[in-house]
């Protein structure tokens, strides 16, 4: 498969498993559960972006508590798929999950157990401090450390002596074999305030309790209103960028709907580089 086939398949298993409708019998008005209800703006563009993926509208209840969890399985799955097919351009052996795993699971953030255990023992520093930068992100991609057989599988690379002795990505240097964290990747089905600031928090979590390299910051969310999207995209960049599921159609639908405001917070946003469609995020993680 390409990458537009596989982005096809990601917008047909959101529609099945995820995307409903409903019907305001009183106002005679059709909304998906993408919209806010309380917005005419955010009801007109989900429904032009569910016709232009080619969505069903399916009336059948979905739990509200399982959508963000569908969407970061169906999201991940798409990263998986097609970071794979660059393995060419960015080899390795990759980790792929969504089982909200602790960042100290990971090279770069390992002391932060450790500290985690001190504070936990201790009540002052646990009210002053508390557990806020124990981040666990919704889709994680990371890289395992290699033997040194696998580095000198073309040539002699590295030897058993003094040099490169420091760097996780020996196995030599990384006793517990300790994934590298690539990736930690924010999934919002819908953007809220809150909801935004909360990525953010993470972030800049990730960004100063690291011990190495930094790994990609990135948020990927259905939200069909650019000023929603625009809480979590514009800024002082904490995050690398924000991905839309499906950018192209909300272009079209945006123009469509004719909102001056709203086509200009988008055009803002994409001329300004902080938002790509879900398309292009497995390329940046080539980088």
């Amino acid at each position: 498969m390409n990458i537009l086939e596989l982005r096809s398949q990601y917008h047909q298993e959101i529609c099945e498993q995820i995307l409903r409708f409903s019907k305001d019998e009183k106002k005679g008005v059709i909304f998906s559960n993408l919209a806010d209800v309380g917005n005419s703006t955010s009801i007109l563009v989900s429904v032009h972006l569910a016709e232009k993926l080619g969505c069903e509208k399916t009336f059948e209840k979905i739990q509200v508590q399982t959508i963000g969890e569908k969407f970061e399985s169906i999201t991940k799955s798409f990263i998986e798929k097609s970071f794979c097919l660059l393995g060419h351009i960015r080899p390795g052996k990759w980790i792929y999950s969504t089982i909200q795993t602790s960042i100290t699971l990971f090279d770069q953030y390992e002391h932060l157990a450790y500290l985690d255990d001190i504070i936990k023992q201790n009540k002052v520093l646990s009210s002053a401090i508390g557990g806020n930068y124990l981040v666990k992100p919704d889709i994680i991609v990371a890289r395992v450390p290699l033997s040194d057989q696998e580095i000198n599988s073309e040539k002699e690379i590295v030897r058993s002596d003094n040099l490169a002795k420091y760097t996780p990505l020996r196995i030599r240097n990384n006793p517990d074999s300790r994934p590298i964290l690539h990736a930690s990747i924010s999934c919002k089905w819908t953007i809220r305030s809150d909801r935004s600031q909360n990525t953010r928090t993470e972030a800049l979590n990730l960004i100063r309790n690291r011990k190495g390299n930094l790994p990609h910051i990135m948020a990927v969310t259905a939200e069909p209103l650019p000023t929603r999207i625009a809480t979590l995209a514009l800024g002082t960049g904490d995050l690398d960028c924000v991905y839309h599921f499906a950018l192209n159609e909300l272009i079209e639908s945006i123009r469509e709907t004719g909102n001056e405001d709203q086509i200009e917070v988008l055009d803002m946003m994409i001329d300004g580089r902080r938002l790509r469609d879900i398309s292009d995020l497995p390329f940046d993680l080539a980088v």
